[in-house]
């Protein structure tokens, strides 16, 4: 994956500076692993902003997982494009309603290939090389977030949801992108403001093409 570093989501201050300093006290091993037990943990893999990662609060994966599962409906089928905290929060079964769904995470990462089935390796620049049994509009509901903030990357992942989606989408990324957001899928803004663990200087923001809850 290639994109400019204009186009990633950006660091606070505080925040870069926190994670420049534990990338020294790793690098001189004074950093002991913490890796939870539970694979899926948010945090089980750790995050790599050097590849545009950046994981979600427990608070907002916990209610995009409830979006989500709402949305789907009992028996319903998840997919979740380059969100692994999401897809992570779901798989934990503490959301009421998580056994009554089925998910799988799009990742270029393949550390998540600990995932087994679940996990369909993606890469934004190819939007359409899925497997084969990955069937068009299979899933009741695409949960992505783009890597980059850019109108090419969007473009390329809209080719994917678009794929994928029986109808509804539920898109997360950088609120500059609201007019693209509407232009290639039809969506609109929500008043949420997802959170993620490590504080960003963008403004993030969710967009839908269904009458949501979070919305409100």
């Amino acid at each position: 994956m290639s994109d400019s570093d204009d186009d990633i989501p950006q660091l606070s201050a505080a925040t870069l500076a926190a994670l420049q300093e534990f990338y020294t006290e790793e690098r001189d091993g004074l950093v002991q692993s913490t890796i939870p037990v539970d694979k899926y943990s948010v945090g089980a893999v750790e995050e790599d902003w050097r590849m545009s990662q950046f994981w979600y609060s427990d608070e907002t994966a916990t209610r995009l997982v409830e979006e989500v599962i709402q949305e789907a409906g009992k028996g319903g089928r998840i997919a979740c494009l380059s969100a692994p905290s999401v897809y992570q929060k779901l798989k934990q079964g503490v959301v009421e309603g998580s056994d009554g769904v089925s998910a799988v995470v799009l990742e270029y990462d393949r550390r998540f290939a600990t995932y087994g089935q679940e996990f369909i390796f993606y890469d934004y620049n190819e939007p359409l090389a899925l497997p084969e049994d990955v069937a068009p509009q299979s899933f009741d509901i695409v949960l992505a977030d783009p890597p980059y903030l850019s109108e090419e990357c969007l473009n390329k992942v809209a080719q994917t949801v678009k794929y994928l989606a029986k109808g509804k989408v539920l898109l997360c990324t950088g609120a500059i992108m609201e007019g693209h957001a509407e232009k290639l899928m039809g969506l609109k803004i929500c008043s949420f403001l997802p959170k993620h663990n490590k504080n960003l200087a963008n403004e993030f923001r969710c967009f839908t093409n269904y009458t949501s809850n979070l919305m409100s």
